[in-house]
């Protein structure tokens, strides 16, 4: 594991150093009085056995039921403290893994798939079993072992040779065993997580595999990820069953050998029986935590990779915590200069925007056919992707200067897929802006048009809508996303296709919503509605990430398409201001703008 991706975990670690000396000295206690057992049998053997020795026996006996006594209560206060830090573990990197995803540039979230984030969480119990569970034991048992071989020494000494030479090939079995559990565990983990990609695509997908039967042509490349990953966890479990009963086998021919060697020496007189007999249940205590090791290498391996991974994404570069400065609330002047944006560094930019201002109140409509970049453009203003070079001022001011939350204060978003959660429709609501009041919610249900349809239901706003809102309609959920984005009063609100999930009527009722909105806000709307352009102040047309056309909507729409969009209603046509001045459309030259309060 390289440092910089261990570093994190040396934070976690380093508040749980008591915890870890208390277990260190638990440990110590419990191998010391394991040595009481096989010390007993030898006098047994040696003293009381062949001298009739009753009154020693008795004094053993209490002895070592004593022992035993406190070696169960050490026993227990261990596992208290590893539950202990089973829990501070959890606590810790859980909140922070937390934290840290909800930190992260939408890019960096969107460059992997969900199913690797969902590993993540996973990685969280795995890091906790290994500090904290039967494998912590077992390195905390593993120093002890030297006091083990010291003992088999002193009471012993003709067999030391024996014990060295099978504890040096314990060591290199381990050694071994650990290299090739970590390259086929490694293989298993690849061809789990692309199954499980697949998988997580099927269920997030289901109700379009159910319609369309894609059953019978995604069946053939599950069954292939599949029998990838049951070849590979046959070869991993393969491999780990040899070593395993490579350890078993030397296991074996230790008590052979040691049986053999101690025979001979006892027939020459230089062992005794009880020496060989309490040496042969030492052997056990010296071989078993480097046999364990043999088969724990698989819990290892998942450690490293864990670490590595929960490393690797606390490494990565974040979304600013803290504002550089602070501000009042800003009036809703969008301007991008000289913007560059790409979704990696092979493919063309997605965006390229010389400069481009959209003025405060009133509707902008972004046009432009599929994958000419509008949804890019929106995410951009938002501050959800990061141009490689260029920045998008509001007000004035850089947003690459104000947090995330803020920004989401300032400019509320409606996606064109609407994202609800399996929560009441009032939760779904104050989600954007926790800590609303009912007035708020209320208030915000109103603009967006919806707070009528959920009175009328039996539970009101209490009502479950089920997974991702199933039990709404596609316009009910996004009226609900509407009210969530107007929840808080945000100057600026941006709409990614509103009415495609729309019938005329509703479509006609939206209508309405806007040019409401449109009076006090900055309204940016991505369309290809005709219901919808007439209330549209202005317009940026976008072809291939560039600004192809901007200006007033009469004009541009007339230059376009040859015809004047139909005016709405008088009541529904939104406030000019008096001081804004527009710029007429402009080819795509040295850069298109809208002009802003009569500047270019």
């Amino acid at each position: 594991m390289s440092t910089e991706k261990t570093s994190w975990l040396t934070t976690v670690i380093e508040p749980l150093r008591p915890v870890m000396r208390e277990l260190l000295a638990a440990s110590l206690f419990i191998n010391l009085m394991a040595l009481a057992v096989p010390i007993f049998v030898m006098q047994v053997y040696d003293r009381v056995i062949g001298h009739n020795g009753v009154a020693t026996l008795k004094g053993l006996v209490i002895g070592v039921g004593v022992l035993l006594a406190f070696d169960w209560i050490i026993r227990t206060s261990r596992g208290r403290i590893m539950q202990t830090a089973a829990l501070r573990i959890d606590v810790e990197v859980g909140t922070r893994l937390f934290d840290k995803i909800m930190h992260l540039p939408l890019r960096t979230l969107e460059s992997r798939p969900a199913s690797f984030w969902q590993t993540l969480f996973r990685d969280v119990d795995s890091i906790r079993n290994t500090v904290s569970g039967s494998t912590a034991v077992l390195l905390t048992d593993l120093p002890f072992v030297l006091i083990f071989l010291g003992v088999i020494f002193v009471i012993g000494r003709p067999l030391a040779m024996v014990f060295i030479l099978l504890f040096v090939a314990f060591l290199v079995l381990a050694w071994r065993s650990g290299g090739a559990m970590k390259e086929t565990g490694d293989k298993e983990k690849n061809v789990q997580q692309a199954r499980d990609s697949l998988v997580a695509e099927i269920i997030a997908g289901r109700a379009t595999v159910k319609a369309v039967a894609l059953d019978r042509a995604i069946r053939p490349i599950w069954e292939e990820k599949q029998a990838g990953a049951i070849e590979q966890s046959i070869q991993r479990g393969a491999t780990n069953d040899e070593y395993v009963n490579m350890g078993q086998m030397l296991t074996m021919l230790g008590s052979v050998l040691l049986t053999t060697v101690g025979a001979v020496y006892i027939m020459d007189q230089q062992l005794t029986m009880g020496a060989l007999v309490a040496c042969n249940m030492l052997s056990s205590r010296l071989y078993g935590p480097i046999n364990q090791l043999v088969g724990a290498w698989k819990s290892f391996a998942s450690f490293r990779q864990s670490v590595d991974r929960l490393g690797e994404i606390f490494n990565e570069a974040e979304e600013r915590r803290h504002s550089a400065i602070q501000r009042e609330r800003p009036d809703g002047l969008i301007t991008l200069e000289d913007i560059s944006f790409a979704y990696d560094q092979k493919s063309q930019a997605a965006s390229s925007i010389d400069r481009l201002e959209i003025r405060p109140g009133g509707i902008t409509a972004v046009l432009g056919r599929n994958g000419s970049g509008k949804t890019t453009l929106l995410k951009i203003i938002l501050g959800l992707y990061h141009p490689a070079k260029g920045r998008v001022l509001l007000d004035g001011a850089d947003i690459a200067q104000f947090t995330r939350s803020e920004l989401a204060g300032w400019m509320g978003y409606v996606p064109q897929e609407c994202v609800l959660f399996n929560a009441s429709i009032r939760d779904n609501i104050v989600y954007g802006c926790p800590g609303a009041g009912d007035e708020q919610i209320l208030a915000a249900a109103k603009v967006a048009g919806v707070h009528q349809y959920i009175v009328d239901l039996p539970d009101g706003y209490g009502t479950s809508i089920g997974e991702a809102g199933s039990r709404l309609s596609a316009g009910q959920r996004q009226r609900i996303a509407i009210a969530r984005a107007l929840l808080g009063d945000p100057p600026v609100l941006l709409l990614d296709e509103p009415s495609a999930s729309l019938d005329r009527q509703a479509e006609e009722d939206l209508r309405t919503t806007l040019a409401e909105l449109g009076k006090t806000r900055t309204v940016i709307i991505v369309t290809h509605s005709p219901v919808l352009l007439p209330i549209c102040r202005d317009v940026v047309v976008l072809d291939k990430g560039i600004v192809a056309a901007a200006g007033p909507a009469a004009e541009t729409l007339q230059r376009l398409f040859g015809a004047r969009p139909q005016q709405p209603p008088p009541q529904q046509q939104p406030h000019h201001p008096p001081h804004v001045v527009t710029q007429p459309a402009q080819p795509l030259g040295g850069g298109v703008h809208i002009g802003v309060g009569g500047k270019p």
